[in-house]
């Protein structure tokens, strides 16, 4: 437990800090002089693909994105249908499956600390009213000095026990640019007047053979917008008490899957199969990460349901079959 007293009249609170030593690895250059693709010429055409898009499309990130979905067709020696599924699984598994999982870490030990934050609040805003009799401070200053002060001994703890909230959003600043790096590297690849379009375009299954044309049943949209929001309400059946703000932005979420849909139902099927596929892979990810075992083994601090799926289940009957 942290001392209080003193924390108005110094300023600053003083801690036991722990520091994780976070070094640069050795060895780790920039990338640079990154060539294109064999047989993959650069998307050219009309004015939707000038501007910003077509120097997007042409990015280094783009460009190894292709190589590497290109390495694991011609290493595996899959059709490319099921080429893009493996390479969906790998990506999301090696390097989106480790950050959630360090994203629950972060999460749980900023829930564990809200009760020690909730008592030193307690005894700091008594130490306020303290010193603002001393002082004569006005009610206006006695908040201010309480949010400031406050403010101070949050961001000690966080630096005690290495779990600034920011580190939580970590897996949407790597998963979110990756995404668009290999959805815009499906897009070329398919679109391209290449030997690489043409076994794209005999390299489907099923109800969508070619996979440089948009599916024309709708399957695979219809299954990618299902698989989102079904994402979106189990993610909402965790808050009991949601704030009118993450109401908002629980619908509006909701609303763009929807738009999904006809988006995915524009693209070629190769984007729309890497959509759905990575949704239904984070989706079981998702799943995964709720086990026990995995609580467990991890040594999460919060208190965790010893059947997640049993009570996720029954929230989502409750919900919507009754």
């Amino acid at each position: 437990m942290l001392s209080v007293g003193g924390a108005v009249r110094s300023g600053v609170l003083q801690l036991p800090v722990r520091l994780s030593g976070v070094g640069v690895p050795s060895g780790i250059r920039t990338l640079s002089g990154l060539g294109r693709l064999a047989g993959v010429r650069r998307l050219s055409g009309g004015a939707g693909a000038a501007g910003w898009y077509s120097s997007l499309s042409d990015s280094a990130p783009v460009h190894l994105c292709e190589h590497f979905l290109v390495n694991v067709h011609q290493v595996s020696g899959l059709p490319w249908w099921l080429s893009i599924i493996v390479a969906t699984l790998s990506v999301r598994t090696l390097i989106t499956l480790p950050l959630a999982t360090y994203q629950m870490v972060i999460i749980a030990k900023v829930e564990a600390l809200q009760a020690e934050i909730s008592e030193l609040a307690k005894r700091l805003r008594y130490e306020v009213s303290f010193r603002a009799k001393e002082k004569g401070w006005t009610e206006k200053q006695s908040r201010f000095q309480f949010k400031k002060n406050l403010r101070q001994i949050v961001s000690q703890l966080y630096i005690r026990d290495n779990c600034h909230p920011f580190k939580a959003s970590l897996l949407v600043w790597v998963q979110l640019p990756l995404w668009i790096s290999l959805s815009l590297a499906l897009r070329n690849l398919s679109l391209d007047r290449s030997v690489l379009q043409a076994d794209l375009a005999a390299g489907g299954a099923l109800w969508f053979p070619d996979l440089t044309s948009p599916d024309p049943t709708w399957i695979l949209p219809i299954c990618l917008g299902l698989t989102n929001l079904l994402i979106i309400e189990v993610f909402s059946l965790q808050r009991v008490n949601p704030s009118r703000f993450q109401k908002v932005v629980t619908n509006s979420i909701r609303a763009f899957s929807v738009l999904m849909i006809p988006i995915a139902a524009t693209v070629p099927s190769s984007m729309a199969l890497y959509w759905f596929t990575s949704s239904l892979v984070g989706f079981s990810h998702n799943l995964v990460l709720r086990s026990p075992a995995i609580h467990k083994f991890l040594k999460l601090q919060t208190v965790r349901s010893e059947s997640p799926y049993r009570d996720l289940l029954s929230a989502f009957i409750s919900k919507y079959c009754k």
